[in-house]
């Protein structure tokens, strides 16, 4: 099925490496405290995340659909996450360099961070129409960060466990058919408890509401009165450790940049 393609020969040059452990030398310019972390949005829900002297880049996408209006994210990265094998959350063709990848469930160690990937259903109905989602868990520039990627089911006991409590996490919001509903998402914040919440997978006017099967962002936040939001007028913020807050979960909305 087209939806489902992939590119196999990035794939089967990084499968040998994606559970080793890489030393390499930190980037120029990237961010070295070690109590921050830069979180870049490049559309969907796809995030560039610099810290530790590492660019984490998560679920890029081929512009298609609700990812139409957005650019091809080929950025520069030492490690690419992916959710799925699917076109709007993982396309690593023509990304620059030659990042190591993961894309599959597990725990696995890059230069000096571990990070753990956790299965989840990307559909309502066990997987059984989109197949596995993978949830990644890390620490990086001091902050615990959650990407649920395209999560579409409840989340469970054992998952809870597993993911933890994340300073930031990534959370779909939009709906559609391999995403969680306004009010799932809502479910899924009420059990996590992120300190703060980055909604993602919403409709945007970069995504053509005619190609687009996914609701605008004012459905959760409607949702989610009484929840303080931050809007960046910006596609990056950097998280600081000693800035999170206190106690409850607060919403930043990135700004994507055309």
């Amino acid at each position: 099925m087209k939806r489902r393609q992939f590119i196999q020969s990035a794939i089967a040059g990084t499968a040998a490496s994606a559970g080793l452990g890489a030393m390499g030398r930190m980037q120029p310019g990237l961010a070295q405290s070690a109590d921050s972390l830069s979180i870049q949005w490049l559309g969907h829900s796809c995030f560039l995340f610099r810290g530790n002297g590492l660019r984490i880049l998560v679920n890029p996408f081929r512009p298609l659909g609700c990812t139409a209006g957005y650019r091809a994210p080929r950025v520069e990265a030492d490690l690419v996450l992916i959710s799925s094998r699917l076109l709007d959350e993982g396309v690593v063709d023509g990304l620059p360099g030659n990042p190591r990848v993961l894309f599959e469930p597990g725990v696995f160690e890059f230069r000096g961070i571990q990070l753990q990937g956790i299965r989840t259903p990307h559909d309502d109905l066990g997987g059984r129409r989109f197949g596995t989602n993978v949830v990644w868990r890390w620490r990086q520039g001091g902050i615990n960060v959650l990407h649920m990627g395209g999560a579409a089911a409840p989340v469970t006991t054992e998952q809870q466990i597993l993911m933890g409590r994340p300073d930031v996490a990534m959370i779909p919001v939009g709906n559609g058919p391999k995403a969680f509903t306004p009010e799932e998402a809502q479910a899924a914040i009420q059990r996590l408890r992120p300190k703060i919440v980055f909604p993602t997978q919403y409709r945007t006017e970069a995504a053509d509401a005619n190609a687009c099967d996914i609701l605008p962002i004012d459905n959760f936040l409607t949702l989610m009165q009484g929840t303080p939001v931050r809007r960046i007028g910006s596609d990056t913020v950097t998280v600081r450790s000693s800035a999170l807050p206190a106690e409850g979960t607060e919403i930043q909305i990135l700004s994507y940049r055309a």
